[in-house]
């Protein structure tokens, strides 16, 4: 995965996360946004990517910001920092780290931002997505900094893992790819958001010319 926003910070889709980070500044002015699942109706690691990039860009513009990953069927933002996934939020919402019981973070190359991986996968990650320990993780995480990232595995009828966070978080973006995204997977991401009365603050359109 390509951290577009490190490797070539003067491309023009570098330049485009930053345009995200401002409309973000603009949607924090209408209500608090401290918490945000970046979500896609078909990939997960479009959705990765989005967040990546995104985390990177806020922290390069003085935010504090916590990346978490919790897609716990296919994770992929350990890959995007290349940091190690042997520890993480499902380690930690099972009760299986040892020690003080902190949160299991990882610093990053920037100073700012730090990342949580989803950890050991789970036998059936919904459970714990949807459990009391993940509301005061969510709760906790947003104490300890100015912004937290949620990725999640696809917002669809078949996995519910998405949804159960949405309404958990301050606001959702969705992550749409030109071309590949198809109109009506959009819409059914969109009913889902409606259902589980998330707040969804925008779009972010991938591979648009």
């Amino acid at each position: 995965m390509n951290l577009i926003t490190l490797t070539e910070p003067k491309s023009p889709a570098a330049e485009a996360y930053r345009t995200l980070r401002t409309n973000l500044h603009f949607a924090m002015l209408d209500a608090p946004l401290r918490t945000l699942l970046v979500a896609s109706p078909d990939s997960g690691q479009n959705a990765a990517k989005v967040l990546a990039n995104l985390a990177v860009t806020l922290a390069q513009g003085g935010k504090r910001v916590i990346a978490v990953d919790a897609d716990l069927r296919e994770p992929a933002l350990h890959l995007a920092f290349d940091v190690p996934n042997t520890t993480g939020l499902a380690d930690w919402l099972e009760g299986s780290v040892n020690g003080s019981g902190e949160l299991p973070l990882h610093p990053t190359s920037l100073p700012n931002l730090s990342l949580l991986t989803s950890g050991t996968l789970p036998a059936i990650p919904a459970d714990l997505i949807s459990s009391d320990r993940m509301v005061y993780a969510v709760e906790r995480l947003a104490g300890m900094t100015d912004l937290v990232l949620f990725s999640a595995p696809p917002l669809g009828h078949q996995v519910s893992d998405a949804a159960v966070l949405a309404s958990r978080v301050d606001g959702v973006l969705l992550v749409v790819e030109a071309g590949k995204t198809r109109l009506d997977r959009a819409q059914q991401a969109k009913d889902i958001l409606a259902r589980a009365h998330a707040r969804l603050i925008g779009a972010v359109m991938l591979g648009a010319k």
